[in-house]
Protein backbone atom coordinates (compact mmCIF):
# COMPACT_ATOMS: atom_id res chain seq x y z
CA UNK A 1 0.00 0.00 0.00
CA UNK A 2 1.83 3.45 -0.75
CA UNK A 3 0.55 6.95 -0.47
CA UNK A 4 1.19 10.13 -1.39
CA UNK A 5 0.90 13.44 -0.06
CA UNK A 6 1.13 16.55 -2.18
CA UNK A 7 1.37 20.15 -0.46
CA UNK A 8 2.79 23.55 -1.62
CA UNK A 9 -0.79 24.86 -2.72
CA UNK A 10 -0.90 28.66 -3.34
CA UNK A 11 -1.64 31.71 -5.23
CA UNK A 12 1.01 34.02 -6.67
CA UNK A 13 1.19 37.16 -9.04
CA UNK A 14 2.82 36.22 -12.72
CA UNK A 15 6.48 35.56 -12.89
CA UNK A 16 6.15 34.81 -9.09
CA UNK A 17 6.84 31.28 -7.29
CA UNK A 18 5.96 28.15 -6.01
CA UNK A 19 7.32 25.21 -5.03
CA UNK A 20 5.15 22.12 -4.40
CA UNK A 21 6.07 18.99 -2.31
CA UNK A 22 5.02 14.95 -2.44
CA UNK A 23 6.29 12.51 -0.57
CA UNK A 24 5.63 8.65 -0.86
CA UNK A 25 5.45 6.30 1.95
CA UNK A 26 4.03 2.66 2.51
CA UNK A 27 5.40 0.18 -0.24
CA UNK A 28 7.29 2.73 -2.34
CA UNK A 29 9.30 -0.21 -3.97
CA UNK A 30 6.34 -0.93 -6.18
CA UNK A 31 6.61 1.73 -8.05
CA UNK A 32 9.27 3.41 -10.43
CA UNK A 33 7.76 6.71 -11.82
CA UNK A 34 7.15 9.75 -10.06
CA UNK A 35 5.58 12.45 -11.98
CA UNK A 36 3.50 15.57 -11.43
CA UNK A 37 0.28 16.39 -13.52
CA UNK A 38 -2.37 19.07 -14.15
CA UNK A 39 -4.78 18.00 -16.49
CA UNK A 40 -7.29 19.62 -17.75
CA UNK A 41 -11.05 19.42 -16.98
CA UNK A 42 -12.43 16.33 -18.68
CA UNK A 43 -8.73 15.05 -19.74
CA UNK A 44 -6.00 12.74 -18.31
CA UNK A 45 -3.19 14.61 -20.03
CA UNK A 46 -1.36 17.51 -18.59
CA UNK A 47 1.90 15.79 -17.55
CA UNK A 48 4.44 18.39 -16.32
CA UNK A 49 7.77 16.27 -15.34
CA UNK A 50 8.53 12.75 -14.78
CA UNK A 51 11.48 10.85 -13.13
CA UNK A 52 12.77 7.40 -12.87
CA UNK A 53 14.13 5.97 -10.22
CA UNK A 54 17.38 6.46 -11.52
CA UNK A 55 16.60 10.23 -11.71
CA UNK A 56 16.19 10.70 -15.38
CA UNK A 57 13.77 13.15 -15.52
CA UNK A 58 11.87 14.62 -18.17
CA UNK A 59 9.47 17.80 -18.43
CA UNK A 60 6.98 18.89 -20.29
CA UNK A 61 7.40 21.90 -23.54
CA UNK A 62 5.56 24.71 -21.46
CA UNK A 63 7.14 23.92 -18.28
CA UNK A 64 10.79 23.49 -19.62
CA UNK A 65 13.32 26.72 -18.61
CA UNK A 66 10.76 27.73 -15.66
CA UNK A 67 10.06 24.64 -13.50
CA UNK A 68 12.82 21.93 -11.45
CA UNK A 69 12.10 18.83 -10.09
CA UNK A 70 14.11 17.21 -7.32
CA UNK A 71 14.35 14.17 -4.89
CA UNK A 72 15.40 13.33 -1.60
CA UNK A 73 17.76 10.00 -1.17
CA UNK A 74 15.46 7.52 -0.78
CA UNK A 75 14.18 8.60 -4.21
CA UNK A 76 10.19 8.47 -2.84
CA UNK A 77 9.80 12.67 -3.02
CA UNK A 78 9.18 15.01 -5.84
CA UNK A 79 9.56 18.64 -5.13
CA UNK A 80 8.49 20.94 -8.15
CA UNK A 81 9.84 24.27 -7.84
CA UNK A 82 8.24 26.59 -10.46
CA UNK A 83 9.42 29.60 -11.50
CA UNK A 84 8.41 32.05 -13.93
CA UNK A 85 4.51 31.48 -13.11
CA UNK A 86 2.38 32.26 -15.91
CA UNK A 87 -1.69 32.51 -15.41
CA UNK A 88 -2.00 29.22 -17.67
CA UNK A 89 0.18 27.31 -15.25
CA UNK A 90 -3.27 27.60 -13.12
CA UNK A 91 -4.35 24.16 -12.29
CA UNK A 92 -4.97 21.77 -9.65
CA UNK A 93 -1.82 19.52 -9.40
CA UNK A 94 -1.37 16.34 -8.74
CA UNK A 95 1.16 14.15 -7.51
CA UNK A 96 1.53 10.67 -9.08
CA UNK A 97 3.59 7.15 -8.84
CA UNK A 98 3.55 3.72 -10.65
CA UNK A 99 5.11 1.32 -12.46
CA UNK A 100 5.56 2.24 -15.90
CA UNK A 101 7.55 1.11 -19.31
CA UNK A 102 8.39 4.81 -19.87
CA UNK A 103 8.37 7.44 -17.07
CA UNK A 104 7.26 10.36 -19.14
CA UNK A 105 4.89 13.48 -19.41
CA UNK A 106 3.44 12.73 -22.19
CA UNK A 107 1.47 9.83 -21.07
CA UNK A 108 -2.01 10.04 -19.69
CA UNK A 109 -2.57 9.95 -16.08
CA UNK A 110 -4.17 7.27 -15.16
CA UNK A 111 -1.33 4.96 -16.09
CA UNK A 112 -0.10 5.94 -12.90
CA UNK A 113 -1.31 3.77 -9.85
CA UNK A 114 -1.02 6.22 -6.98
CA UNK A 115 -2.56 9.01 -7.31
CA UNK A 116 -2.49 12.16 -4.15
CA UNK A 117 -5.33 14.50 -3.49
CA UNK A 118 -5.07 17.76 -5.48
CA UNK A 119 -2.77 20.74 -4.95
CA UNK A 120 -4.28 23.96 -6.34
CA UNK A 121 -2.13 26.40 -8.30
CA UNK A 122 -3.07 29.87 -8.63
CA UNK A 123 -1.70 32.44 -10.72
CA UNK A 124 -3.27 35.85 -11.37
CA UNK A 125 -2.28 39.82 -11.02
Amino acid sequence: QVQLLGSGAGSVQPGGSLTLYCKASGSTDSFYCMAWFRPAPGTERGGVVAVDRDGTTKYADAVKGRFTSSQDERKISLDLKMNNLKPEDTAMYYCVAGRLPDCSPEVDMYEYTYWAQGTQVTVSS
